[in-house]
């Protein structure tokens, strides 16, 4: 057992074991959030000061707590490099905390809007208030298991909100350790943390919730978005899809390549926001395959005893990709793999980088999200072609461009939608504390991070305050008895 598994079971051990399972855990569920709904509105809206502090908690808890965490993720995964996991699920998720506590104050602040004529003339005024929602589900993933809980965590406690979170299941002790620590140091009428299977996921989505955010696949995605319209609750769901990186001819393919081998290497490739297809111009498509296929191997010399390759979650995950790339092979697509020359096993949970070079549109691989540790390379003769491609498939969470041509990036950027793009980069623009994230279409929809953040989760509510005397349409003659003047005078209201 390596010492980061032995970490995380030890943490596990002194905490008390394993939490009821089944129907125990809707029953949890169910008291958690009366326990919730009571608090909500005996406080009503917290004070600015409240959030704060609710904020702080959870920074501290993880600041004191990510050692065992970060055991925990990587006893998961099997072999998660504590780095990794410090910088994107510690570290990541801190950002976001932080940001929203220095900024709430700011973002609760009342939003004037002007009165309509005449009523302003009357001293009439508007604002818009932020309401808090109530509580909210935050339903998270296993690639990032603890940043896809508590990130969208900072923008419903600054909203004003209590939330309840599940995390995925496929990370049994990274979610066990959550519930423990939450429980230790966190109100649970405030920030309550359970656990268990589909079955709690279908319950906790089936409650008359405030809102509910879910991070995860787009088959599950819907059933969410199912279960909540029951309750007319409002979602925000951040999906996937088969994100496009478009390689120009301005680009510089070595450069290029580089940071495509960087995504592919992150995470084992399990990352909503990673490159499935790479367009690369026909002429081009050799260099460039074999480009990335050097430099992936520079960050991996080996692969099957290498600390620093992420396994991939289980062995339905890793066998998923694989017969991926086999059914492409078996339509005649070129498959390339990095680093060459290891036998790596079948069984091993880390892979090499499989390059399937322009498969078949019927493969699986052109059709389902890959999320793993191979990549699609098509070739292209003009850019027009590409942005047909990506418009024939369903809107991607993240769009990549490499180049120069600044003509070329606009045509791009303007003619295709996704949830988010970088440009000369992958991956970057979600960690934009101060900027939304979240999808399009099949996507996803709604968004986290940045003041956006903050608006998903509240209510706008608007307050028009009208002049405290006499209704001055009496002086207008716009209310009954009617006068001869009333319908002259709205006619002549009418203006182009």
């Amino acid at each position: 057992m390596s010492a980061l598994r032995l970490l995380a079971e030890r943490e596990l051990a002194r905490r008390g074991g394993q939490m009821e399972h089944g129907s125990d855990e809707v029953q949890h569920l169910t008291t958690v959030l009366a326990q919730q709904q009571e608090a909500f509105l005996a406080e009503g809206p917290p004070s600015v000061e409240v959030r704060q502090a609710r904020l702080q908690r959870v920074i501290d808890m993880l600041v004191a707590c990510h050692e065992p965490l970060v055991a925990a993720i990587g006893a998961d995964f099997g072999n998660r490099h504590p780095g990794y996991s410090t910088m994107n699920d510690v570290l990541g998720s801190l950002a976001s905390l932080k940001f929203t506590r220095d900024s709430v104050a700011q973002w609760m602040e009342p939003d004037p809007r002007p009165a309509y004529a005449p009523w302003d003339q009357m001293g009439a005024t508007a604002h818009v208030q932020h309401q808090p929602k109530g509580t909210v589900a935050i339903i998270g993933t296993w690639n990032a298991p603890v940043y896809t809980l508590l990130a969208p965590l900072a923008y419903a406690l600054a909203a004003g909100n209590r939330a309840v979170l599940k995390p995925s299941e496929l990370v049994p002790r990274t979610a066990q350790l959550l519930a423990e620590l939450a429980a230790e140091h966190l109100d649970p009428t405030e920030v309550a943390v359970v656990t268990g299977g589909p079955e709690v996921a279908g319950a906790l989505s089936s409650q008359p919730l405030g809102h509910i955010i879910f991070t995860g696949g787009t088959t599950v995605g819907k059933i969410i978005m199912t279960n909540a319209a029951k309750n007319l609750v409002p979602v925000t769901l951040e999906l996937g899809g088969k994100s496009p990186s478009v390689v120009s001819r301005s680009a510089d393919l070595a450069i290029a390549a580089g940071k495509v081998a960087v995504a592919k290497a992150t995470n084992g490739g399990q990352l909503c926001v990673n490159a499935d297809l790479v367009h690369v111009p026909r002429e081009h498509v050799d260099t460039f395959v074999a480009e990335l296929k050097t430099q992936f191997a520079q960050l991996f010399p080996t692969v099957a005893d290498n600390p620093d390759v992420v396994a991939a979650i289980n062995d339905r995950h890793r066998d998923r990709v694989q017969g991926y790339v086999d059914d492409a092979a078996a339509r005649g697509a070129r498959v390339e793999v990095s680093p060459e020359g290891e036998q790596v096993p079948a069984d091993s949970g880390r892979q090499p980088l499989r390059i399937v070079v322009d498969p078949a549109p019927e493969a699986a691989i052109m059709q389902e999200e890959i999320f793993g540790s191979a990549v699609v390379v098509l070739p292209y003769d003009t850019v027009e072609e590409v942005i047909a491609d990506i418009n024939a498939r369903p809107a991607p969470l993240a769009l990549y461009y490499f180049g120069t041509d600044e003509q070329e990036k606009q045509l791009v950027l303007e003619r295709t939608r996704s949830g988010g793009v970088t440009v000369n980069g992958l991956m970057l623009h979600p960690g934009m504390s101060e900027a939304p994230f979240g999808g399009v279409g099949a996507s996803g929809m709604g968004h986290y991070n940045g003041r956006e953040g903050f608006l998903e989760l509240t209510h706008a509510r608007t307050v028009f305050e009208a002049p405290a005397g006499a209704d001055p349409r009496h002086d207008w003659g716009m209310l009954p008895p009617f006068g001869e003047q009333f319908h002259a005078g709205m006619v002549a209201a009418i203006t182009p």
